[in-house]
């Protein structure tokens, strides 16, 4: 499970209007039916028109300043295996966020008991991502889709009389180079655009920074984790434990779907591997016979070329701690590896 929260900018300043995003959020509309939509929702109704979603938002920033972001973005990205674990069921899914919601709701540390019912959310599931440009197979393709595009141009010069040229080497050429491209779906190069193989169902979710009644601000960026503050000779509690929100949000899912997490898809994993690696080697290393080659089954289906590594000792020589180093950041770095 890969959970994120981001504040919506727009270059140096933050959006005055929730309209583009949700604009966004229904792309997928565009190529269904209209029974088929998929609708937006809320804690307690499965069908929210985007238009009340827009007049909701931008209705709930009183106080709020033009450098103050109106509202965030919560975005719950499920593994494979995770899907799998529900089925795919958007109900299931529906369900889930509403309890993530309770969590994220929690995770206020206020003087008053923050709960769903002070929240104002709207979530929508989509079924389907694209590659960007920053995806690690478009960017390892970049210098190939280049050179064929580029051969491509000359081709079409030289039927057109443009350029001399042989169009059998150009185009020997071109299928060199096509065979050569790292990554492809279906003998297509993979360029940003392409939509991605696979189960790739996501929830977007729109939360607004002010609270339902509009009159207090909830805002999880605070730079505060939980503590307590002198306002005006008041003291007062502040801040949002993410921490807290994320483990809630991985617990929250392996209870209602009955889940069983491998440590490398976990928080933990994840929190342990960037402050202290060597400690989450050894944690993988000592991990029981079963849960140990799952765990290497998952980290190589992401794409991580791990080395040979002597499962039965929690010793490692340092070659091999520095190639596993590398082969998992640069699993991290893309984004291939959600733990």
């Amino acid at each position: 499970m890969y959970v994120s929260i981001t504040k919506q900018a727009m270059g140096a300043t933050f959006s005055s209007s929730v309209a583009d995003f949700v604009s966004y959020l229904e792309k997928e509309n565009t190529e269904k039916l209209p029974e088929e939509a998929e609708h937006f929702f809320d804690q307690y109704n499965d069908r929210v028109a985007p238009e009340k979603v827009i007049k909701e938002i931008d209705g709930n920033t009183a106080k709020l300043k033009k450098k103050e972001p109106k509202f965030y973005s919560i975005t719950i990205n499920p593994t494979q295996r995770e899907l799998k674990a529900i089925g795919n069921d958007p109900e299931k899914l529906r369900g889930y966020v509403r309890e993530v919601m309770k969590d994220y709701a929690a995770s206020f540390n206020r003087d008053r008991t923050v709960t769903v019912d002070d929240l104002k959310y709207y979530a929508k599931i989509e079924y389907g991502r694209n590659f960007r440009e920053f995806d690690k197979q478009v960017k390892e393709n970049g210098p190939f889709t280049k050179k064929i595009a580029a051969v491509k141009n000359q081709i079409r010069k030289v039927e057109r009389g443009a350029l001399q040229g042989n169009i059998q080497k150009l185009e020997n050429q071109l299928n060199k180079l096509e065979a050569a491209v790292p990554h492809s779906i279906n003998d297509v190069p993979i360029v940003a655009g392409i939509k991605k193989p696979g189960n790739q169902t996501h929830v977007h979710i729109i939360v607004s920074r002010k609270d339902a009644t509009n009159r207090y601000s909830l805002s999880p960026g605070s730079i505060y984790k939980a503590s307590q503050a002198e306002l005006n000779g008041k003291v007062e509690k502040r801040g949002f434990d993410r921490d807290a929100f994320f483990e809630k949000a991985e617990k929250t899912f392996d209870r209602i779907s009955g889940y069983k997490r491998n440590y490398v898809e976990s928080y933990t994993g994840r929190k342990t591997f960037k402050k202290d690696q060597r400690r989450f080697y050894k944690k993988l290393l000592g991990l029981p016979a079963n849960e140990k080659a799952l765990a290497f089954r998952l980290l190589r289906e992401t794409g991580v070329k791990l080395p040979y590594v002597p499962t039965n000792s929690v010793q490692l020589a340092v070659s091999t701690f520095k190639k596993l180093k590398r082969g998992l950041e640069r699993g991290l770095s893309a984004g291939s590896i959600e733990i």
